[in-house]
C-alpha cells in the first residue's frame, strides 16, 4: 500500500504555503482517523512536529480527536496541555469523540464538568447519547437543553428513528414546526426515513409537500430520501419520478434506483443503471454482482468483480462471498484460488463468512482437503462454517468424514441437519436418513421443508409406504400439509411406493401447482403403467395452465404413447417438443421413440430414426431395438444392433445379455455359447435381481441366490415345504 503521507512530503515542505500544508494534514488526519490507521497518523504527527506546526489550533484539535478516538490517553494529555485552561470547542471535540468510540461516562464527565456550554455541547452530548441507544438519557438532556434550536431538534429527531421509535420522532417533528423551527436536509432525510418505516403514505406524502414549500426539492440527500421512501412503500414510478427530475445526482441516488431494479429482478435495466452511473462505489458494485451470483448470472458475476478490481475498488466481506459463491457454481477453481490469494493478502481470511464461501467453492470443486485446511484456519468458528464442510464432505461422497464433522458441531441448527440428511440423500443411504430424521426429532429441532423433501425421497426410494404415511402425518403436525414444494414430495413418495390413489389426491388438494408438481404427478402415473390417464392429464395442463411442459413432461408422455402403442402420436410429441415448445430433445427422448417404434414393430422406422438422430444413439436405444428385434424375430436386424452394441457395452453385461436371449428364443443355442463365453472371457456378470419387503419398520433385501440374510435358514426350509406341498399336489 502506497503511503498517504507520500504525496504530501514529497517535496520539500517550504515549497508549498503554509496555509495549504495545513488545510491538506487536517484532511488526512480525518481520513486516517476514520479508516483507523493510527500508524499513518502518528507518521503524520511526527512530521507536523518536525516542521513545527503541529501546535496549530486547528491541527492540535483534530490530533486531540484521533488519540481521543484509538484511546491513547498520554498523547491525549499531552495534546491538551498545549491549550491554556478551559476551551469550549477542546471540550466539544473531547466529548464527541468519546461518545464515538463508546466512552458514554467519559463524555457526560466532561459535560456535567464544562463551566460553560454552547449549542454544540448539547448536540454533540444527545446526539451520541441517542447512537448509543440511551434514549431516556438523551432525552432528559434535550429536556433541560436551553439551546431549542434546529440542530438539537434534528438530533434528537435523527436518534429516535435510528432506535426505531418513529412515531415519537414524528411527534418531536410536530413540536419543532409548532415551535416556529424549520427544518433542515438533515431533519427532511431522518423523517422520511421514519415515514418508510411506519409504512405511512399520507404523511409521507405530507412531507413531501412540506419539502417543496420550504425549497428543499431540488436537494440531493432529501430527494435520495424520498426514493427511499417510495421504494420501501412499493411506488416505483413516483420513485423513478423523483430520479428524473433531480437536476443533479450522487452515487446514493443512482445506487437506490439501481436497487429498485435489482427488486425487482429486471436485471437488464439494472445492468443499465449500473453502467450510466457516472461515480461508483463499493455498494452499487457489490448490489449488481450480488443479484447476479442470487439470480444464476454466475459468468456474469465473476466479469464484473474482475472489473471492480481492476478499477480499484475494493471489495467488501459481502461482495466476496457472493464471488467465490458464484466461482462454486462454475467450478473455477483456478479463479477461486485467486480470490483466496487475494483475500490472504488483505487480512480476510479469519472472516468466517468469506472462509465459509472458500470451503464451499473448494469442496464444489472435488477440492475437500484444502477446504478442510481453510476449515482449520479459522479461530472462531461459527455454525456456518461447520455446516460448510459437512455439505462438502457430502457431496464429494464423503459421507464418513461428513458424520465426523456434524458430530462435533457445537451448537447444531436446522441447516445443520438438513446438510447431513441431503448428504445421505446424494449417497443414497436412505436408511441412514430415517436415523438421522428421527434424531433430529429427539434434539428438538423442529424439522422444515428441506427436511421433509429429502426424508420423503428416501422414503419414495425404499418405497416405504408405511414410512410415508407416518411421514405425512408428521407433515400435516407441523403445518407443511399445503407447501406446493412438500406437496410434489408426498406424490413422488406415494407414487413410487405404488399407491396412485393417494397421490392423486394430494395432486387435486395442490392450489397452485408448479411445473415441479405436473412433472411428478405425470412421471408417478407413467411409472406405475397408467399410460392413459398421464396423456389425459398433460392434456388438462396445455388446457388450463401456462405451466410450459419440461424435459421430464416429455418424456412421461413419450414413455405413455410406448407403452400405449400410440406411435404415431408420441411421434407428433417429439417432433414438437422444439417446434412448438422450445424443448430440445436429448438421448433418453431419442430412445424412447425407438423403444416406441421397436414395440410396434415398425423396426425399420427405429433403425432410420437412429441413423438420423440429432443425438449420437445410447446403449439404452439400441438396446431397445434389440429388444424390439427378441419379440418380432428379426433376427437379420438384431445381429446389425448387438454388433454395434458391443462396440458401446465393453464394459456392460446387458447388451450381451439380450443378444443371448434373442439367440435363445430362436434356438441358436451354439450362439448362445459363443455370447456366454465371451462374457466369462471379458469378466461380465449381470448383476443379480434383488427384492425387498419392510417388516416392523426394518427393510429386508433379498438377491438372487444370496444366503447372507440371518434368517435365512428359516426362510429356505419353509420354501422347500411349500415346494413340497406343490409337488403333492
Amino acid at each position: 500500500m502506497k503511503n498517504p503521507l507520500t504525496s504530501l512530503f514529497s517535496v520539500n515542505s517550504t515549497s508549498i504555503s503554509l496555509k495549504t500544508c495545513i488545510s491538506k494534514s487536517i484532511d488526512l488526519l480525518k481520513h486516517f482517523t476514520n479508516q483507523k490507521s493510527i500508524s499513518h497518523g502518528e507518521s503524520l504527527h511526527a512530521h507536523l512536529i518536525k516542521i513545527g506546526i503541529d501546535s496549530e489550533k486547528y491541527l492540535s484539535v483534530k490530533l486531540l480527536i484521533m488519540y481521543s478516538t484509538f484511546k491513547k490517553p498520554l498523547e491525549v494529555d499531552q495534546i491538551l496541555k498545549q491549550f491554556d485552561g478551559f476551551n469550549l470547542v477542546v471540550r466539544n471535540c473531547l466529548i464527541h469523540a468519546n461518545m464515538q468510540t463508546g466512552d458514554f461516562n467519559k463524555a457526560r464527565k466532561l459535560f456535567d464538568e464544562m463551566p460553560e456550554r454552547n449549542e454544540v455541547s448539547w448536540t454533540a452530548l444527545i446526539s451520541g447519547l441517542m447512537r448509543l441507544g440511551k434514549v431516556e438519557d438523551a432525552m432528559w438532556y434535550f429536556g433541560d437543553n436551553p439551546f431549542r434550536n434546529l440542530f438539537t431538534w434534528t438530533a434528537v429527531i435523527t436518534g429516535l428513528v435510528q432506535n426505531g421509535l418513529c412515531y415519537k420522532a414524528m411527534g418531536e417533528f410536530r413540536r419543532m414546526i409548532g415551535c416556529g423551527v424549520m427544518p433542515n436536509d438533515v431533519t427532511f432525510t431522518s423523517v422520511l426515513r421514519g415515514c418508510g418505516e411506519m409504512g405511512d403514505f399520507l404523511l409521507g406524502m405530507c412531507v413531501m409537500s412540506f419539502v417543496t414549500k420550504v425549497g428543499f426539492a431540488e436537494d440531493i440527500s432529501v430527494c435520495n430520501a424520498l426514493i427511499t421512501f417510495c421504494l420501501r412503500l412499493k411506488m416505483v414510478d413516483l420513485a423513478r419520478s423523483v430520479f428524473n427530475r433531480m437536476g443533479s445526482r450522487d452515487v446514493v441516488s443512482w445506487t437506490a434506483i439501481l436497487d429498485m431494479y435489482i427488486e425487482m429482478g429486471d436485471l437488464k435495466q439494472a445492468r443499465r443503471i449500473f453502467d450510466e452511473i457516472p461515480e461508483k462505489n463499493e455498494v452499487s458494485w457489490s448490489a449488481m454482482i450480488a443479484r447476479y451470483s442470487q439470480s444464476g448470472y454466475a459468468e456474469e458475476a465473476a466479469q464484473l468483480f474482475q472489473k471492480m478490481v481492476l478499477d480499484g475498488f475494493k471489495p467488501n466481506t459481502s461482495c466476496i462471498s457472493c464471488v467465490l459463491n458464484a466461482l462454486a457454481s462454475l467450478k473455477a477453481l483456478p479463479a477461486g484460488r485467486n480470490i483466496h490469494g487475494l483475500v490472504v493478502r488483505t487480512g480476510r481470511e479469519g472472516d468466517v463468512f468469506i472462509a465459509s464461501s472458500l470451503i464451499d467453492l473448494y469442496c464444489k470443486c472435488g477440492e475437500t482437503k484444502d477446504g478442510r485446511e481453510v476449515f482449520d484456519s479459522i479461530l472462531h468458528k461459527n455454525v456456518v462454517c461447520w455446516n460448510s464442510l459437512v455439505a462438502g464432505y457430502s457431496l464429494n461422497g464423503q459421507l464418513g468424514e461428513a458424520i465426523e464433522v456434524f458430530d462435533r458441531i457445537p451448537n447444531k441448527n436446522n441447516v445443520s441437519w438438513n446438510s447431513l440428511i441431503a448428504g445421505c440423500v446424494l449417497n443414497e443411504q436412505f436408511d441412514e436418513i430415517i436415523e438421522v430424521f428421527n434424531q433430529m426429532l429427539l434434539s428438538g429441532e423442529l424439522p422444515n421443508k428441506s427436511t421433509f423433501s429429502s426424508v420423503l425421497c428416501a422414503c419414495a426410494s425404499l418405497a416405504s409406504l408405511d414410512k410415508g404415511k407416518n411421514l405425512h402425518g408428521k407433515i400435516i403436525k407441523y403445518g407443511f400439509g399445503c407447501d406446493v414444494f412438500v406437496g410434489t414430495a408426498l406424490i413422488d413418495m406415494y407414487a413410487k411406493s405404488g399407491d396412485v390413489e393417494s397421490s392423486r389426491l394430494l395432486f387435486k388438494r395442490i392450489k397452485e401447482k408448479n411445473d415441479v408438481c405436473w412433472t411428478a404427478m405425470l412421471q408417478g402415473l407413467a411409472e406405475n403403467g397408467h399410460a392413459k390417464e398421464v396423456l389425459d392429464l398433460f392434456y388438462e395442463m396445455e388446457r388450463t395452465t401456462t405451466v410450459p411442459p419440461n424435459e421430464l413432461i416429455f418424456l412421461a408422455v413419450l414413455f405413455a404413447c410406448s407403452h400405449r402403442g400410440l406411435v404415431d402420436r408420441g411421434l407428433y410429441y417429439f417432433n414438437s417438443m422444439e417446434k412448438v415448445y422450445g424443448v430440445h430433445p436429448n438421448e433418453i427422448h431419442c430412445t424412447c421413440v425407438v423403444d416406441m417404434l421397436s414395440r410396434s414393430g415398425r423396426l425399420s422406422e427405429a433403425e432410420k430414426f437412429m441413423e438420423n438422430m440429432p443425438c449420437e444413439p445410447e446403449v439404452n436405444a439400441w438396446a431397445a431395438l434389440l429388444s424390439g428385434c427378441k419379440m418380432h424375430r428379426d433376427e437379420e436386424r438384431s445381429e446389425r444392433a448387438a454388433e454395434k452394441l458391443k462396440e458401446l457395452t465393453e464394459k456392460k453385461p446387458g447388451g450381451y445379455v439380450l443378444l443371448s436371449n434373442i439367440y435363445a428364443s430362436a434356438g441358436r443355442w451354439h450362439d448362445v455359447s459363443v455370447i456366454r463365453k465371451l462374457m466369462k472371457e471379458k469378466g461380465l456378470k449381470k448383476s443379480g435381481g434383488c427384492s425387498w419387503i419392510e417388516v416392523k419398520n426394518r427393510v429386508h433385501l433379498f438377491y438372487s441366490q444370496d444366503g447372507s440374510h440371518g434368517q435365512s435358514l428359516e426362510m429356505f426350509g419353509i420354501l422347500d415345504v411349500l415346494a413340497f406341498d406343490m409337488f403333492v399336489l
